[in-house]
């Protein structure tokens, strides 16, 4: 196996982690991310709102459709019988 192709497989693996955890703390990065874009409308004296929901919903459709949603206990057990 080439340099390249282990280097593509350990990324793979990078991005796969970085989705499971974002899957799992969608809702703590949501909550910065508001957090960031009201500091933002309050350092801009309200200016920029419209660009700045926008932007922090854009922010947050990115997270949504980057992370990967953790799997109910019952799939991840597999059947019980």
């Amino acid at each position: 196996m080439s340099l390249k192709d282990t280097l593509k497989g350990k990324a793979g693996e990078l991005k796969e982690k970085a989705s499971e955890l974002t899957g799992k703390h969608e809702e703590k990065i949501d909550d910065v991310v508001d957090k960031a874009g009201a500091a933002a409308d309050k350092v801009t004296k309200h200016k920029y709102t419209e660009k700045i929901e926008h932007g922090t919903n854009k922010a947050k459709d990115a997270v949504d459709h980057f992370a990967s949603k953790p799997k109910p206990k019952d799939e991840e057990e597999g059947p019980t019988s």
